[in-house]
């Protein structure tokens, strides 16, 4: 009996590891590496959801200026860009 418990248990961790843990590693590995690769000009959505382009990368202080409308730009940290913004359709 306490040999199944020890067995169920090992099971319902490999589980959970394969269906939550992993693939969420992976998706932040993935946003990591697009953060890292992220140049002027590329338009991207910061994680308060703001649209805008960069157009300065500060590599010392890990910040990018986003230009958000005609003239009007926000520094903000390179970690809190999320995403790739996708042009309007």
């Amino acid at each position: 009996m306490n040999v199944q418990f020890i067995v169920m248990m090992v099971l319902m961790f490999a589980i959970m590891y394969f269906f939550m843990i992993r693939p969420q590693q992976k998706r932040q590995k993935e946003i990591q590496n697009f953060r890292n690769s992220i140049t002027v000009g590329q338009a991207v959505v910061t994680a308060g959801g703001i649209y805008g382009v960069v157009k300065q990368i500060e590599e010392n202080d890990n910040t990018l200026m986003i230009e958000v409308a005609s003239g009007v730009r926000i520094k903000v940290d390179r970690n809190s860009v999320y995403a790739q913004a996708q042009p309007a359709q």
